[in-house]
């Protein structure tokens, strides 16, 4: 993860270079002393994660990120309080109030890696086939995401439930739930995985795809209806 710092004050650079030595992960590729030596950094490579001081000469850190077109994450660094709710209209995945602790730079730099993670994820799973291969009746069988309504647990059996009936395959659910994408599919129950974009009707206690209700399990329920509130309009 490759990661700027924007800052006029030196002392600054130099105590946010000592904080990044804690992180091996975050490859710092330039200190830029204002925001003409940050654009140059910006182009010369890909930078996902740019420290970035507000008061600085010539042109503010918060004018300077709106001019961006593409900008890559930005934690704020400041001495200055007031400019905290402005930061945040800017997507800023964190403010630090000028002096700050490891400890606290430790967390600004977790929230960061958190949505590097998810945006990663994200991507990798749009890149990936939209299909997968099970064994069946000594074959293997090429199934379309979107043609899988649910898959049912049976000891050590799976049955996956498609358009052109039952295919049940020789293996766990847990090994099936890692090789289907979350994106598409989620655990309701300890016997049943549904396709979300294949759900007909939601209830307190069941989720119906295909015209078939299906049980939604304790330990799944807080899951399943975040990620169908994310999905509301």
């Amino acid at each position: 993860m490759k990661v700027i710092i924007v800052d006029d004050e030196p002392l600054a650079l130099e105590v946010l270079e000592t904080y990044l030595t804690h992180f091996p992960e975050l490859n710092l590729k330039a200190k830029c002393a204002n925001a003409v030596e940050a654009f140059e950094a910006l182009s010369e490579g890909d930078i996902d994660l740019m420290f970035l001081d507000i008061q600085m000469p010539q042109i503010s850190g918060i004018d300077f990120l709106k001019s961006l077109k593409n900008p890559p994450k930005v934690i704020f660094t400041t001495a200055f309080s007031n400019y905290a709710l402005e930061g945040f209209e800017l997507n800023a995945v964190d403010y630090l109030l000028k002096p700050f602790s490891l400890e606290r730079f430790t967390k600004a730099v977790q929230k960061f890696k958190e949505i590097y993670a998810k945006n990663d994820k994200t991507l990798s799973e749009a890149e990936a086939p939209d299909y997968i291969f099970v064994k069946a009746d000594k074959k293997l069988i090429k199934l379309r995401f979107e043609d899988i309504f649910h898959v049912e647990g049976l000891k050590d059996y799976v049955m996956l439930h498609t358009p052109n009936g039952r295919i049940v395959t020789l293996q766990t659910m847990k090994s099936l739930e890692e090789k289907l994408p979350s994106s598409n599919f989620i655990r309701v129950h300890r016997s049943y995985i549904v396709n979300l974009n294949l759900i007909e009707l939601l209830e307190t206690n069941s989720v119906t795809v295909n015209k078939k209700k299906i049980p939604i399990g304790k330990n799944y329920k807080d899951e399943l209806f975040n990620v169908i509130n994310q999905k509301r309009l």
